[in-house]
């Protein structure tokens, strides 16, 4: 069986311009994330899929970062998805969004293993979400994806790539679940100038460039002013509609 790490990228983006490629470190927001899928025990590839738009410097940034490329629509994130994971041959994907930076390799390993492990058709970690915002991984079968490729219709199923599958009756699921689930309040993604101010100063204090998410919680307990930074933006009703598919 291959498992295809695929990220979803693009450069648009309405409140955070171009935010997979700002500075970081010294590095993109995508490196981040590419460097760190690299690293998920149990992926055997891991692929770009960015959107056909001109002039991005993505391709060149995934090269970089010794990964596969695929080039999609814009906003039909689902067939990007499809496309993608046809590519590569992929038996199992693992959706990983571009706007998160400080993913986790250890918990998206251990969603991947849940699949597997349980016969689930979809696993994650956010059903419900009991990690920070930001360390969000989904993992279903290709057989699901196609599915969804094929029957899905409306705008924000293909979108969001994963609604549909999640309406499939009798959907065999498995959820990852953290410790302490008031976790789920933090925010660890981009989508706001806060979110930035945010990130860097969290990446500035950590151990190492591929710190995993309990250092990171660690660092956090006894940091609480840095939680204050992105607390005003986090997911209100007003936010969710308009968030930027990447």
């Amino acid at each position: 069986m291959t498992t295809a790490v695929i990220v979803q990228a693009r450069v648009g983006s309405s409140r955070l311009p171009g935010k997979v490629v700002l500075d970081l470190g010294g590095r993109p927001v995508l490196d981040h994330v590419l460097r760190r899928c690299r690293a998920i025990p149990g992926a055997d590839v891991v692929v770009c899929a960015i959107a056909d738009e001109e002039n991005t410097p993505l391709p060149s940034i995934a090269e970089t970062c010794g990964v596969e490329v695929f080039v999609g629509p814009v906003r039909d994130v689902l067939a990007r998805y499809a496309g993608a994971a046809h590519r590569v041959k992929a038996d199992v994907v693992v959706r990983i969004t571009s706007d998160c930076p400080l993913i986790d390799p250890i918990v998206c390993g251990q969603v991947i293993r849940m699949l597997t492990e349980s016969g689930a058709e979809y696993a994650s970690n956010i059903q419900p979400r009991t990690y920070p915002k930001g360390l969000d991984c989904e993992v279903f079968t290709y057989a699901l994806l196609e599915r969804a490729n094929a029957a899905a219709t409306e705008v924000s199923d293909r979108e969001h790539v994963t609604p549909w599958m999640l309406r499939v009756p009798a959907l065999r699921t498995a959820n990852l679940s953290s410790t302490d689930a008031r976790l789920a309040e933090q925010r660890w993604t981009l989508d706001y100038p806060e979110d930035l101010e945010f990130l860097r100063k969290v990446c500035a204090l950590l151990p190492s460039r591929m710190a995993h998410f309990d250092e990171i919680a660690a660092l956090l307990r006894t940091r609480r002013d840095l939680l204050a930074i992105n607390a005003q933006v986090s997911d209100t009703p007003s936010n969710k509609t308009t968030v930027a598919k990447v």
